[in-house]
């Protein structure tokens, strides 16, 4: 009997860490979804996590988190410059969340 992941194609597969850079099996990762929203599989491709990894991470709803993210500039600019930048996009979405 084939298995749902066999029909994924991930049986023997192997993955890397999106966190850590570790290969590992795919059967032992975690799926990641940027979007988070993981179960609207369609057309999607998905990242990874080893399991350590993924209980390191947070759990917390992250709408708009994406978006922040390339907003300040990460990958593109330097550390301090993004810091800088996500925390002025960060203080001013919880401004506009205090007044809802």
């Amino acid at each position: 009997m084939t298995g749902w992941r066999d029909a994924l194609g991930s049986e023997g597969s192997t993955v890397d860490c999106i966190a850590c850079g570790e290969t590992l099996a795919r059967e032992d990762a975690r799926e990641y979804d940027r979007y988070g929203d993981r179960w609207d599989r369609a057309d999607k491709r998905f990242e990874y996590l080893c399991k350590p990894c993924y209980d390191e991470q947070c759990h917390l709803p992250r709408d708009g988190l994406e978006e922040t993210l390339v907003e300040a500039g990460a990958g593109d600019v330097g550390r301090r410059a993004f810091l800088r930048s996500f925390r002025r996009l960060d203080a001013r979405e919880a401004g506009a969340d205090s007044e809802e």
